[in-house]
């Protein structure tokens, strides 16, 4: 029997545990209540606010969520917990972060990828899932270049240095591309020393990056962050 590759392996663990999810007994990730995956009440709270941040003058993220309350422990359900079946609401928070960026119906999704020990220690990768369950096409342009140390705990130039020249492109996929726009997609977005990585990655291969996309960013007060409705009038 041939080996199986690791998107592959990947891809049948996260499977594997959605079909757990339906068969064992579990309570709400965002609030505890007995017997249901995410209730209705924690659900209404997933419902996407986008907001905007500019990173290095070069990079602008939207982000579906507020990385707190109900949505930091649902997005820690799935990324701790291995909980892969909220990967559908938190997939549909990411959707309308990618419409919120203006490229929505022509652009292509590049995720961040896990690094290999995050890989190996959930079996699964997060944002990769997360992309595939936005609906929208999604190719694996980037691969771990080397291994990162972990970035909690560390500031936001700590953080860029950790990660600089952490990614490569791979090439066998660029063709996939043509000349689609590409939205980088991550989970959460903290300093956005990792977006900006990619993005400048992607960049120096000579592929359009138009904007990046995250489920969730953590709150902060800055004219670089707008409501939606400022979106609409930006």
């Amino acid at each position: 029997m041939p080996p199986v590759s690791g998107s592959i392996s990947a891809s049948l663990s996260a499977s594997l545990a959605d079909a757990l999810a339906l068969l064992l007994p579990v309570d709400c990730a965002g609030c505890g209540v007995a017997d249901e995956a995410l209730c209705d009440g924690c659900r209404g709270s997933l419902v996407p606010a986008p907001t905007r941040r500019l990173l290095d003058d070069e990079v602008r993220v939207h982000s579906a969520l507020a990385f707190e309350g109900v949505p930091a422990r649902v997005i820690r359900g799935l990324k701790e917990d291995g909980r892969t079946g909220l990967a559908v609401p938190l997939g549909l928070a990411l959707r309308a972060a990618v419409r919120a960026a203006g490229v929505a119906g022509e652009a292509v999704l590049v995720p961040v990828p896990s690094s290999r020990p995050a890989l190996r220690r959930r079996g699964f990768a997060v944002t990769p899932l997360l992309a595939r369950r936005t609906g929208l096409p999604v190719i694996p342009l980037l691969a771990p270049a080397r291994t990162v140390a972990d970035q909690r705990g560390l500031d936001r130039d700590a953080r860029a240095r950790n990660v600089a020249g952490s990614l490569r492109v791979r090439a066998r996929h660029t063709a996939r591309v043509g000349d689609r726009p590409i939205v980088v997609v991550d989970d959460v977005l903290t300093t956005g020393a990792t977006l900006v990585e990619a993005t400048r990655t992607l960049r120096a291969a000579g592929l359009p990056v138009a904007a990046a996309a995250t489920v969730a960013a953590t709150p902060r007060r800055s004219s670089e962050t707008r409501s939606g409705s400022d979106l609409r009038h930006a």
